[in-house]
């Protein structure tokens, strides 16, 4: 896997509408074409429910 940075999660999220849970973050991003390292990051945060973009940053980069 190559390393997960905050642009390709910012390209994974793109079109998410907040709140939003984990899943549906996870889900989002692997139909925006993410990478499957960075879609199993976000189904394997402790967050169950983010914000904003910034809350989903902090979780997966911490």
């Amino acid at each position: 896997m190559a390393s997960v940075n905050p642009i390709d999660l910012q390209k994974a999220l793109k079109g998410a509408d907040y709140p939003a849970s984990r899943d549906d973050l996870a889900s989002l991003a692997k139909d925006n074409g993410a990478d499957s390292g960075l879609v199993e990051r976000i189904s394997n945060v402790k967050t169950d429910r983010f914000d904003g973009p910034d809350d989903v940053q902090k979780a997966v980069f911490g």
